[in-house]
C-alpha cells in the first residue's frame, strides 16, 4: 500500500539558505546542483507508517518540453541512498512523530540547469511534489564551476553591484553598476533567454541537455546578449540615440532584462552594457563571473596581429578598417575546460560585442612614391591595464598579466611569429634622434579651456630640422575620430641635446561640439622631415573629468519607512544645462527601477539640486546609485552605501534613548562629520564619513546615557572594536 502524502513542504527558507539562494526570496523552491535539499512529505492521518529500509518508493525528476532518459532531461531514483555522488540519489526518515517522511534528495552535480518538476512514484501511484529551479554551484567540488575561495564566491556569484572601468589607460574611472540578478523576475528572464535562442528553437532537447555544460551555456547567452543576429536583449549603437536610451544612461541590469522581457530587444547598448548585463545572466545561472576592461583594444581586421593606420606625408590619416579603442569591455566566467585540458581550466572569456584581439600597432605613412615606411617610434598602446573589480573591495584590480605575457618577452615575441608576420617584433629602445611627447595639463574638466604641449628632443649630436603638426580631435570610446577641435604647426630647429615646445590651445567653445558623451579628445603630434624621409609621431587620449555628484541621505535609512536623499551636482560649463535630472537606483532600495527627479535648466557655475524619496524594502547593506543626465553632461554616476535598519527585528529592551532621538537610532554630526550610533542588543555600533575618533568620541557620548550593565557591556565592545582596528 502506498503512503498517502497529505501535502508536500518544499522547506524553501532552510534550503535557501544552505545553497545560497535566499536572495531569490521565499516565493519557489531555487537550488544549486550536486547539493542536497531536503523536503518533508506529511502523511494523512490514515496512511500507513514510513519504515526506514523497508518504504521504498521513487522519484521522477523532469526538465526541457521533452524530458527523455536518453538526454538526462529525465531521470528516476529511489529513496534509497546512492553511493555514487554524480548521480541523483535520496534518501529517507522520519521525524520523531513519525507523521512526517523528511526526504533528502541530491541532485547531479553534472544536471542541466533550469526548472524541473518532481514526481513521486508509488509503485505506479503518482503525486506531484511541485517545481524546483536548478543552478550551477560553485560551492560544490563536483560541478564544473565550482570555486574553492568563499570571498570570491561572494564577490563572483552574490555580488549584486560592481564596478565597470571605463576612460583611458592614464585615466581610468570605475562606473558604478546594479546587476541585480537576484532582483524579483530576473532569473526567469535569464532561463527565458535560454530558451529564445536559435538552438533552442531548432533542437529544443539538444539544447535544454546541454545545459549541463556551463562551457555551452556561456556560449548560448553571450550571443543572446548582442540582438545582432537573433531575437537578443540589446541593440548595439554607437551614433544617433534618439530612438532609444542612450547607453550611458543606464544603470543596472534589471531595467534592461524587464524591458526586454516585455518587448523584445531594447535600443542601445554598447560594449559595457553588454558585458554587464552579460555578467547579471551568468551570476543569476551561478556561474561565476566577472567584468573585465582592456585600455588600447585592438580591432585587427586582417588578422596578423598588426592594427595599421594609415596617413599621407603631411600627417593626415588615411581612412582604413582597422582602429584602437580606448577601452573594450567583456566578461570572465569561471568553469573547467575537459575539452582543452586542465591547464585551461579558470577565467574563459565571452564577448557579447564581437572583435578580434590584437598585440602590437604599426603606424604607416605613405609617400607621394606610393611607397609606406613606418614612423620611427611604434606604440605599445594595446592591452593596458586590463582592469577588473577587486574581491571584496571597491579597488581597482589590474590583471594584464593573465592575458599578454610581457613587453618583449621570449613569449610575446614566439606568438607574434606564429602569426607569420612579414617583420620580427620592434626592438623597444630609444634610438638616436628626435623624440616627440605629449604634455597633458593637470585640470582639464569639462567646460573649461587648457593647453597641452608636444615636445620635441634630439638626442644625437646634430642638429635637426622638421615640421611639427599638433592637432586635436573628438574621439569615441571605440576609437571612431570626430571633428578637428584644435591645430597648431611650425618648423623647428632643434640643436643637440636641447628641446623644443609647441603648444595647442583647446577651448571649450571650439570642442563643444565635436565631443561626444564619452568626454574624450585624442591630441596627435606628427613632426615631418621629407628629405631624410623620417616622421616621428605621438598621441594621446584626453579623458575630461566631470563635475561630481553630491550624495546625502537625510536622517536613517529604515525598512518600510520613506528615506530622502539630497543631490547636488555643480554646473561646470559656462553655459546652462537643458533638461537636467537626477535618477537613483537600489537594491532592495527603489522597488526594482530607477526614480528620476526631473530639474530643468541649471545655469552656468550653478548647481542642480533634489530631493528624491525612496523606501527600503528589507534590512542590511546595499549600494543606492545615482546618474545624472542633461543636454550636455550624460552618464555622470555616484553611489552611496545605504545600511537599512528594520526596528521590529533588531532591537531589545536594554536600548536606551539618546537624547530626544529613537532608542534605536541617534544621527547627529561630530567635527563636521556624519555620525549614526545605533544602540543593538545593548552593544552600540557606529557608521561615520570619518574616522576612529569620530566614532571613538560618539562612542563616549553614548556611553552616558546608558544603564551601568548596558554601559559596561558597551565599553567592553568599543574596546574588542579598537583592538580589532
Amino acid at each position: 500500500t502506498a503512503l498517502d502524502i497529505e501535502r508536500c513542504d518544499l522547506n524553501i527558507k532552510d534550503n535557501h539558505s544552505n545553497h545560497h539562494t535566499e536572495l531569490f526570496g521565499e516565493e519557489r523552491l531555487i537550488v544549486r546542483r550536486g547539493q542536497p535539499f531536503s523536503i518533508a512529505l506529511h502523511l494523512s492521518p490514515s496512511s500507513k507508517e514510513f519504515k526506514v529500509g523497508k518504504t521504498n518508493f521513487m522519484f521522477d525528476v523532469e526538465t526541457g518540453p521533452l524530458p527523455g532518459r536518453e538526454s538526462n532531461t529525465k531521470v528516476t531514483f529511489s529513496s534509497q541512498a546512492s553511493t555514487v555522488n554524480t548521480e541523483w540519489s535520496a534518501s529517507a526518515a522520519t521525524d520523531a512523530s513519525g507523521r512526517t517522511v523528511i526526504v533528502s534528495i541530491s541532485s547531479s552535480p553534472k544536471a542541466p540547469i533550469g526548472i524541473y518538476t518532481l514526481t513521486l512514484d508509488q509503485l505506479g501511484q503518482k503525486t506531484s511534489l511541485g517545481q524546483f529551479t536548478l543552478l550551477f554551484n560553485a560551492w560544490c567540488p563536483d560541478d564544473a564551476v565550482y570555486l574553492k575561495s568563499e570571498e570570491k564566491r561572494k564577490e563572483y556569484v552574490l555580488a549584486q553591484h560592481g564596478l565597470v572601468y571605463r576612460g583611458s589607460h592614464k585615466r581610468i574611472k570605475g562606473k558604478p553598476w546594479n546587476f541585480g540578478q537576484f532582483e524579483p523576475g530576473i532569473l526567469d528572464i535569464c532561463l527565458k533567454i535560454l530558451d529564445d535562442n536559435p538552438k533552442f528553437l531548432s533542437d529544443p532537447n539538444k539544447d535544454v541537455s546541454s545545459r549541463s555544460n556551463p562551457i555551452y551555456v556561456t556560449r548560448v547567452f553571450s550571443a543572446m546578449i548582442n540582438s545582432n543576429d537573433d531575437r537578443g536583449v540589446l541593440v548595439g549603437q554607437w551614433v544617433e540615440f534618439s530612438n532609444g536610451i542612450h547607453p550611458g544612461l543606464w544603470m543596472g541590469s534589471g531595467e534592461i532584462l524587464r524591458q526586454w522581457a516585455e518587448r523584445g530587444p531594447v535600443r542601445y547598448g554598447q560594449c559595457w552594457v553588454f558585458a554587464a548585463v552579460a555578467c547579471t545572466v551568468s551570476r543569476a545561472l551561478g556561474i561565476p563571473c566577472r567584468v573585465v576592461t582592456n585600455f588600447g583594444s585592438a580591432h585587427d581586421t586582417n588578422a596578423n596581429l598588426m592594427i595599421e593606420r594609415l596617413y599621407d606625408e603631411n600627417g593626415d590619416r588615411i581612412s582604413g578598417d582597422d582602429s584602437i579603442w580606448n577601452f573594450h569591455v567583456w566578461v570572465d566566467s569561471w568553469m573547467t575546460r575537459p575539452d582543452l585540458g586542465s591547464k585551461f581550466d579558470g577565467w574563459q572569456t565571452s564577448d557579447p560585442t564581437p572583435q578580434e584581439k590584437s598585440d602590437d600597432v604599426e603606424d604607416l605613412v605613405k609617400l607621394s612614391t606610393g611607397q609606406f615606411v613606418t614612423f620611427s617610434e611604434c606604440t605599445k598602446s594595446v592591452g593596458l591595464f586590463i582592469s577588473t573589480k577587486a574581491v571584496g573591495s571597491n579597488e581597482r584590480r589590474d590583471i594584464t598579466h593573465q592575458y599578454k605575457y610581457p613587453e618583449g618577452s621570449k613569449e610575446e615575441r614566439e606568438v607574434y611569429e606564429r602569426a607569420h608576420h612579414r617583420n620580427v617584433l620592434l626592438q623597444r629602445g630609444e634610438k638616436l634622434g628626435l623624440h616627440l611627447k605629449i604634455k597633458l595639463a593637470e585640470n582639464m574638466i569639462v567646460g573649461s579651456s587648457f593647453e597641452v604641449y608636444a615636445r620635441l628632443t634630439n638626442n644625437c649630436m646634430d642638429t635637426k630640422t622638421c615640421k611639427l603638426i599638433f592637432y586635436a580631435r573628438a574621439v569615441s570610446y571605440n576609437g571612431k575620430l570626430g571633428e578637428l577641435c584644435g591645430f597648431s604647426s611650425d618648423h623647428l630647429e632643434v640643436p643637440s641635446g636641447q628641446e623644443r615646445r609647441l603648444s595647442l590651445k583647446l577651448e571649450y567653445q571650439r570642442y563643444k561640439t565635436a565631443i561626444t558623451s564619452d568626454l574624450l579628445i585624442q591630441v596627435s603630434a606628427i613632426t615631418i622631415n621629407k628629405e631624410t624621409v623620417d616622421f616621428q609621431k605621438a598621441e594621446k587620449t584626453i579623458v575630461l573629468d566631470e563635475p561630481d555628484i553630491g550624495i546625502k541621505l537625510v536622517g536613517e535609512a529604515r525598512v518600510n519607512q520613506p528615506v530622502t536623499v539630497k543631490l547636488t551636482l555643480l554646473n561646470s560649463l559656462p553655459e546652462p544645462l537643458l533638461n537636467c535630472s537626477f535618477a537613483i537606483d537600489g537594491i532592495g532600495l527603489t522597488g526594482g527601477k530607477p526614480i528620476t527627479a526631473m530639474v530643468g535648466t541649471v545655469g552656468a557655475n550653478e548647481q542642480a539640486k533634489a530631493r528624491v524619496v525612496f523606501k527600503p524594502t528589507v534590512a542590511g547593506s546595499s549600494v543606492l546609485l545615482v546618474n545624472f543626465d542633461s543636454d550636455k553632461l550624460k552618464n555622470i554616476k555616484n553611489v552611496i552605501d545605504v545600511v537599512k535598519y528594520d526596528p521590529a527585528k533588531h532591537w531589545n529592551s536594554h536600548s536606551k534613548p539618546v537624547g530626544k532621538k529613537d532608542p534605536v537610532i541617534g544621527h547627529g554630526e561630530h567635527d563636521g562629520h556624519d555620525v549614526v550610533v545605533v544602540v543593538q542588543l545593548g552593544i552600540e555600533k557606529v557608521i561615520s564619513e570619518n574616522t576612529n575618533s569620530a566614532a571613538r568620541q560618539a562612542c563616549r557620548l553614548v556611553e552616558a546615557s546608558l544603564d551601568g550593565r548596558a554601559g559596561a557591556d558597551h565599553r567592553r565592545e568599543r574596546d574588542l572594536a579598537e583592538a580589532a582596528q
